[in-house]
């Protein structure tokens, strides 16, 4: 029995489960990538550099927020992981599956166009579920009593953003750069979970690593990291701005961002001012966090997926 034999639903929480544990290391990276894409926003002088680069970012974060500083948006992360990756992980095999049968594909067969469609589509699903808790995460991180950048939005917790955004802008308020997260996660899903499947048979049929193994984990999900983040890092950063841009009410009650438009109005803002290099602001903290965070999500699911399987399945 393997982890194909697992229902949606238990792939849907163990999905979410392995990224929760991942989280928990990469959360400190995210804070920094957050700042320093937030840093300099829309200058064309780049403003003023408050965070040299991703590890004074750290530093200064620790420094003068302590723990909590390098943790902050941890909760809404947790949140977002479940959503996000439960429906990454979860939904994917199953509509693998369905897709393969309804081409006439055996469904064992690993075909890569109906794979990166499968990963483009169960990855919007996720970003489209965890787009409130992405939101309020990347609100909470940009936050700085010390050493502030971007706009600051301050919330006690997650249930005070809540509150807030659906007081101050509806239920609406909530959705605010969805199609920037639908975006950026098609992107990277798009090509993370089927690169990782395809590098994890390359190594086992190859005889490189042996099938089961926890290396095999690693080396997979590394090049499948590698490969999103290549993919994704340009959307990434809008995405980060759209959540964080200030906002307006228009006089029929609308409230619209106050920077940006859309994502494609945010990549050209930013590349007229900022230059190319804008939509690759905090890349390294970027890399910092998403590599070791997708090589710790696919590597824990196999692990749990593996341990769930072997002693509580069917108990």
């Amino acid at each position: 029995m393997n982890s194909e034999s697992l229902s949606t639903v238990e792939a849907f929480l163990l999905g979410g489960v392995a990224a929760c544990g991942a989280v928990t290391f990469s959360n400190p990276a995210e804070v920094a990538k957050t700042r320093l894409q937030l840093q300099g926003e829309l200058a064309k002088d780049g403003g003023v550099r408050v965070y040299q680069n991703t590890f004074d970012t750290l530093i200064k974060t620790a420094r003068n927020e302590g723990i909590g500083g390098i943790q902050r948006g941890l909760g809404p992360a947790y949140m977002y992981q479940i959503l996000v990756n439960g429906a990454r992980l979860g939904f994917y095999e199953p509509m693998r599956q369905g897709l393969n049968y309804a081409a006439g594909i055996p469904a064992s067969q690993q075909n890569f166009p109906i794979s990166v469609v499968t990963g483009a589509a169960t990855g919007a699903i996720g970003a489209a579920l965890g787009s409130p808790m992405f939101l309020i995460k990347a609100r909470m991180q940009a936050y700085s009593p010390a050493l502030p950048v971007g706009t600051q939005h301050y919330y006690k917790n997650s249930v005070h953003a809540l509150t807030l955004i659906v007081g101050e802008e509806g239920p609406r308020g909530l959705l605010r750069g969805v199609n920037a997260a639908i975006l950026r996660t098609a992107a990277g899903s798009s090509v993370q979970v089927p690169t990782y499947v395809w590098a994890k048979r390359q190594f086992i049929e190859r005889g490189i690593l042996p099938a089961d193994s926890f290396w095999t984990f690693l080396a997979s999900s590394s090049v499948s990291g590698l490969v999103a983040l290549a993919a994704m890092q340009p959307t990434d950063t809008v995405l980060t701005r759209m959540y964080n841009q200030p906002t307006k009410m228009l006089p029929n009650g609308k409230h619209v961002g106050v920077l940006y438009k859309n994502p494609i109005d945010a990549l050209i803002k930013i590349l007229k001012t900022e230059g190319p290099l804008g939509w690759y602001k905090g890349s390294f903290a970027h890399f910092l966090r998403f590599t070791p965070h997708s090589i710790m999500t696919l590597t824990f699911y196999d692990l749990i997926t593996g341990f769930y399987v072997r002693h509580l399945h069917d108990d």
